[in-house]
């Protein structure tokens, strides 16, 4: 029985997830990517289409080096260390890698190379001189996060040398007091070095870039926010990007040109080919773990060409997606299809970019202590499928945060998936264990359909019905990443089950004989039923589903569309999922102390230095923004009760909302604010919105600001939008219920 009509061909999928730097541990931030994308992946399997899932350590750099160095090791036994350690956290929490490599593999250099040769004779490599830091005793240029020194703005003593952690001000290394080198502690010299830089200014990236940024391929909030760094038509505002450093250095030395090697954007996104390429060079597989065909079986040799040439794509119709956090999207919407575009690959079919997580509320950061590894997490016999599927409640297609309240993490996981999903099957399958043997009533015909002579659409027929309706629904919502849509759906339906099941009070007929027959019939149902939520909740839990398959005599994994067909008896019931203990919880916290403390120094090989240079490279790019949120939280001046009753805030409903032409950041929103005419207000929120899904939305305007005329228009108004020191913009609306036009007061 098929259900499936969003597809009728199988499709050819290649997919990534960023690139972990292999300085540091896996943290439960990393891996709201990770099971993101694992998600959709093991649902684009189950739907039977051709899917390869790669990823890679980020290897390369100076903290590499520098960890290495005070280790005592060589760069190679670290990094090759750190990714079984990765692996291990993958593996522990069900990422089912198709390959998982490293950037410091032979196919990474050699597409590295092959890139820069291409962009080097298509004229977008240049050579210039570039004067910064270099360590005198150390004898090596300094990266900015390895020089500090005092902030030239308000003096604190040891800030890196690209942003003050105190006042948030940004700045460059050499405006730092005072500077010293994090590595050695010596005074720095400046010094001139020739540097590589990959000319994203030229008139060739921005044409292109315009026109890829538009195609569809990028979240519209991430569509909205190029537009905005790439600046109105004939406006140039992309910098050219240096992609070399100097020896000594881990990385790929750059053809032609002794001690310089490729720096970050040059190397490690490449590693997505040479992961990709590993996996295409494995012998056909049989049954082996890495190159899987459809559905994740066997399959034959993977053709690299196929999925990254530029013109065997397009004629094979594969897709290219990558899954990346919001920090690395400038890197990833701009830089990388750049460099694919003009060295003759094909660029993404889409980029999924997400938000960060939240811990209890608050950042999670090394410097600030409030990340959990994921080795802890597994080491306190926490199910990492708690984790799963309590990410996939709060994940959405969008960018926005999610954050994992570990009081709401407990009681959800104890109330969905034990006392809800599960519960439906240990009880029913008790009742069938002890009274009938573990045999089902009304054996299903060859179709999977039930019989209907028993008892009508009542009992056994109807409980299944209730989870099999909408299926299409949350097909849907899978492939649109609506994890969270997904879980409010199946839950829908376990409550409704669970509800039907206690209205027939099956422990009451256990006491009389002539109800034995309903007795069957229900439980029966419930069977039916529980096996239909474990057929839409696989992709998300699929450890639970191996052993719930086991335990209905299901063939597994199951494929999308083929309605689970119960065989005549089932296993005798054993626990699929116990309670979290608070217990549990609280030692995970403690476990941590040791890394919930300030961060060391660089050197030291912890901290910030750890987290990946990609990310790295997006918090250097964007620190700018840090100094006009500080000194916006920092406005503390006092005002008088008569002063906020001048302020005629409203209730506004918006019409409509609309781009403006020209210009890079507004929106036109046309409000209702319960006068006879609309108003009109020019809002600097389109990096943050896309204008459809505005149209409709409660909001709160001031409506007794003096209008404002602007090129575009007249501005009749101001909404109200919060921002902070965190990336992201959030325009503010009303409880359910409000009005247009009501005053706030």
């Amino acid at each position: 029985m098929s259900i499936s009509k969003m597809s009728a061909e199988p499709r050819k999928i290649l997919v990534t997830s960023a690139l972990p730097y292999a300085n540091g541990s896996i943290h439960l931030g990393h891996l709201v990517e990770y099971i993101q994308t694992d998600i959709w992946v093991r649902f684009q399997k189950m739907r039977g289409n051709e899917v390869h899932y790669v990823c890679a350590d980020d290897t390369h750099g100076t903290p590499i080096m520098l960890r290495a160095e005070k280790e005592g090791i060589t760069p190679e036994q670290l990094i090759d260390r750190v990714w079984h350690e990765h692996k291990a956290d993958f593996d522990g929490f069900h990422v089912e890698f198709d390959h998982y490599g490293s950037t410091n593999s032979a196919e990474t250099r050699e597409y590295a190379q092959a890139i820069y040769r291409k962009l080097k004779a298509a004229g977008l490599i240049e050579v210039r001189s570039v004067e910064q830091f270099y360590d005198p005793i150390k004898n090596m240029f300094l990266p900015d996060r390895f020089i500090k020194g005092e902030c030239p703005k308000c003096g604190a003593k040891d800030q890196y040398g690209d942003n003050c952690e105190a006042c948030g001000a940004a700045y460059a290394p050499t405006e730092l007091k005072n500077p010293y080198s994090a590595v050695s502690g010596a005074k720095p010299e400046l010094r001139n070095s020739d540097h590589y830089f990959f000319k994203l200014s030229a008139d060739t990236c921005q044409k292109f870039l315009r026109e890829w940024t538009r195609s569809g391929a990028l979240q519209p909030e991430a569509a909205n926010k190029m537009q905005e760094w790439l600046g109105a038509e004939g406006e140039n505002k992309l910098t050219d990007w240096d992609i070399s450093r100097d020896a000594p250095y881990f990385g790929f030395e750059i053809p032609d040109a002794p001690g310089k090697y490729f720096y970050v954007w040059l190397d490690a996104p490449v590693g997505y080919m040479g992961s990709f390429k590993q996996l295409c060079s494995l012998p056909s597989p049989t049954g082996g773990e890495l190159a899987r065909g459809p559905a994740g079986g066997g399959g034959t040799p993977v053709d690299f060409d196929e999925f990254w040439d530029k013109q065997k794509a397009e004629r094979s119709g594969t897709e290219l997606y990558h899954f990346i956090g919001k920090d690395i999207l400038y890197f990833h919407a701009l830089f990388w299809p750049a460099m694919l575009q003009h060295a003759g690959f094909r660029t993404p079919t889409k980029l999924f970019a997400h938000g960060f997580l939240t811990v209890n509320g608050e950042k999670m950061s090394k410097s600030r202590g409030t990340f959990i590894t994921a080795e802890s997490y597994l080491k306190q016999g926490l199910n990492p499928e708690y984790l799963r599927y309590y990410y996939a409640a709060k994940l959405n297609g969008t960018m926005e945060d999610i954050d994992l309240n570990l009081e709401d993490f407990v009681a959800r996981v104890n109330s969905d998936l034990v006392g809800k999903l599960v519960n439906i099957a240990s009880r029913s399958a008790g009742f069938l264990t002890k009274y009938f043997d573990g045999y089902l009533s009304a054996w299903p015909k060859n179709d999977g359909t039930l019989a209907d002579d028993i008892l009508g659409s009542t009992t056994r027929s109807e409980l299944p019905v209730i989870v099999w309706d909408g299926s299409e629904e949350i097909e849907l919502a899978y492939e649109n990443r609506e994890y969270s849509k997904v879980i409010r759906e199946i839950m829908h339906r376990a409550d409704l089950i669970n509800q039907k099941y206690d209205s027939y009070k099956p422990w009451n007929l256990t006491k009389d004989e002539s109800q034995r027959q309903l007795l069957h019939d229900v439980c029966s149902a419930a069977i039916d039923a529980f096996a239909l939520l474990i057929y839409h909740i696989q992709p998300i839990l699929p450890e639970l589903s191996r052993q719930a398959a086991e335990f209905l005599q299901l063939p597994f994994p199951l494929q999308w569309g083929i309605k689970p067909n119960l065989t005549k008896r089932i296993q005798p019931y054993q626990h699929l999922m116990t309670r979290i203990d608070q217990k549990q919880i609280d030692a995970m916290i403690d476990s941590n102390k040791d890394s919930l403390s300030p961060s060391p120094s660089p050197a030291s090989g912890r901290g910030e230095v750890a987290q990946s240079e990609q990310r790295h490279a997006a918090h250097q790019q964007h620190t700018a923004n840090k100094e006009v949120a500080h000194a916006e939280k920092d406005f503390e001046s006092f005002i008088g009760i008569e002063d906020f009753a001048k302020i005629d805030l409203r209730v506004a409903k918006i019409v409509n909302a609309e781009h403006v032409e020209g210009a890079e950041k507004l929106l036109k929103l046309t409000l209702d604010i319960g006068e006879e005419q609309t108003r009109t207000v020019f809002a600097g929120i389109k990096s943050a919105y896309d204008p459809e899904k505005l149209k409709g939305r409660m909001t709160v305007m001031v409506a007794n600001l003096a209008p404002r005329k602007m090129k575009f228009g007249l501005s009749e108004g101001m909404v109200l939008a919060a921002s902070g020191d965190a990336s992201g913009l959030f325009i503010l609306s009303p409880d359910d219920g409000a009005q247009p036009g009501m005053r706030i007061k």
